[in-house]
């Protein structure tokens, strides 16, 4: 454990302020380098990313053998912008906006590339949260197609076998994802349903090279790869991994994908598809049935809207701790009569990752609301008042033990996903997050279907397990059959006025609304440009290790 030189215009972190953690693995801190990549504010006063932006993803996607990230650039423009993780998915976004197509028409499109491409973080074996602001009714719509507890699911189903919820079939929710894309389709398309696959189905079946952050997923789980039959038969050759630079091919997956198209969401959830998966999803162990699938439902609801700093912001209601959490620390910030005094700048720093602490602690009482009330938590962390008590518990001077801040439940500890914004040349809107939570999701990818399953299920508490923190398991989030798991995913729309502004999301679960908070800062109380405060270094605390992490470029 040493020091680091973090220069940070947002925080204005001195030498010698931050202790970095130096135990994280190398391809992880790329990995998660690549994936912040994507917080991209595609829209500042009115004008986006020039549809010119797609040559800069074009030439990243067709540098994939380099060994290093490739480093973004922004242009201005009024054509309409699709900024995604990988540039290949960016590009195949953008020709869909070319076509007059909606967002939400490009967000299918890009979607189901990133999930060809990036399967190590998304997939149609997974689930999402998509926000689209609309400029015809001005308003924005949350779309809620997280994964669910499986019918024969209970809060005790792993009390016999903990590793369970993790990895392996039975740690498999129900997935969302195509039923959701579906519905924002129905209700914002403008072009046919099926085109949209194409270019996703093409690449899972003609072959994509594999790009360095997926090739350093397939090399840092190896072993979990090589030992399922489906993820071996994919993601090796000749009993050795794919490297960075190699094609890889997924024909199963490209005919799932070709059967959605022309059958829709009906062919995964009461056809074909679906049964290919629940067929290979209970050899390998797992609980879900077709009846689970039949019985999935989208949820659509209005954005949640929230007044932060002179701005609106619009996101996800829970199980999304994101657009609760993210003004809770501003209000905690904005509490003080200035967040930087003349002393040095670290010292907002320091109250920054205090107040995100507090946020962490306060989001496990929050849950699925359509089984558990939490009408009085969400209150309580959106209230200017009691963020101003919390402020008081903060001290300039001290940190405290995990205990101070964690004094009711355990911490829940989310992963993965993939982010990507998308404004058409009408200023529609979409701000999607994607996930099979951790790397290759349950370890598992259907050999019939191709598709990667996710693990879900670990994102609930449940009541025998046991934590780093030693506190109980959040009851509000335990396992019930078809409840949605908490999430720390947060795509926001953000608004002034009444105006667009600016779509701003990120990858990396614990990580995404202390990124997200920090991007917006930097981009809204310090007046940076959207690049410079994507590149800012960010900094990140989990509550239980004393110690905190960062992303610095």
């Amino acid at each position: 454990m040493g020091h680091k030189i973090l220069i940070d215009p947002l925080l204005g972190i001195d030498q010698d302020t931050v202790r970095v953690n130096k135990e994280k693995k190398k391809q992880r801190t790329i990995l998660k380098i690549s994936l912040c990549l994507v917080l991209i504010l595609v829209a500042i006063s009115g004008y986006c990313f020039s549809d010119n932006i797609t040559i800069w993803l074009w030439r990243e996607a067709i540098n994939h053998n380099l060994s290093h990230a490739t480093v973004g650039e922004s242009i201005e423009s009024e054509n309409g912008v699709v900024a995604a993780d990988d540039g290949r998915c960016s590009e195949i976004g953008a020709s869909i906006l070319r076509r007059g197509g909606h967002a939400v028409d490009a967000a299918v499109a890009t979607t189901l590339c990133v999930g060809v491409v990036n399967p190590m973080s998304s997939g149609i074996g997974g689930g999402s949260f998509l926000i689209v602001s609309s400029t015809k009714d001005s308003k924005a719509e949350a779309f809620d197609m997280r994964e669910t507890a499986p019918l024969a699911s209970s809060k005790d189903m792993y009390k016999n076998n903990a590793n369970a919820k993790s990895i392996g079939a039975l740690s498999m929710g129900v997935p969302g994802e195509i039923a959701g894309l579906y519905e924002a389709w129905k209700r914002y398309g403008r072009l046919p349903w099926k085109p949209l696959f194409k270019p996703a189905i093409e690449l899972a079946r003609g072959g994509f090279v594999v790009a360095p952050y997926l090739g350093r997923a397939i090399s840092s789980h190896s072993s979990m790869i090589l030992k399922d039959p489906g993820l071996r038969n994919v993601f090796s050759r000749n009993g050795q991994v794919l490297k960075p630079g190699e094609t890889c091919y997924n024909p199963e997956l490209a005919l799932s994908l070709e059967t959605i198209s022309e059958q829709g969401p009906g062919a995964f959830y009461n056809g074909t598809v679906g049964e290919k998966l629940v067929n290979d999803v209970k050899t390998a162990g797992g609980i879900i049935t077709m009846d689970d699938l039949r019985s999935y439902k989208v949820r659509v609801t209005d954005a949640m809207s929230v007044d932060v700093m002179g701005y609106t912001i619009h996101g996800m209601p829970p199980p999304s701790g994101g657009t609760v959490g993210f003004p809770m620390v501003m209000n905690i910030l904005d509490s003080y009569s200035e967040l930087y005094t003349g002393s040095g700048r670290d010292l907002g720093l320091h109250r920054l990752i205090e107040a995100m602490k507090h946020m962490f602690a306060a989001r496990m009482d929050l849950g699925d609301p359509e089984f558990v009330n939490i009408t009085n938590a969400m209150n309580q962390m959106l209230s200017k008042s009691h963020a101003g008590e919390i402020q008081k518990r903060i001290l300039d001077n001290t940190t405290f033990p995990p205990e101070y801040y964690l004094n009711r439940w355990s911490q829940l500890r989310d992963q993965g996903t993939s982010h990507f914004c998308i404004v058409d040349a009408d200023r529609n809107t979409v701000s999607m997050t994607t996930t099979v939570n951790y790397v290759f999701g349950a370890g598992v990818l259907s050999p019939s279907t191709g598709i990667v399953l996710n693990n879900e299920m670990d994102d609930f508490s449940v009541p025998a397990e046991i934590t780093p923190d030693k506190l109980p398991p959040a009851p509000t989030n335990f396992i019930e059959p078809k409840k949605r798991p908490l999430s720390s995913m947060t795509p926001l729309v953000i608004t002034k006025d009444g105006e667009f502004v600016a779509a701003l999301g990120g990858s990396g679960g614990m990580n995404i609304i202390p990124a997200v908070i920090q991007v917006f800062l930097n981009c809204f109380v310090l007046k940076m440009k959207p690049l410079e405060a994507v590149e800012s270094a960010r900094v990140y605390h989990k509550v239980i290790k004393m110690h905190i992490s960062s992303d610095v470029y």
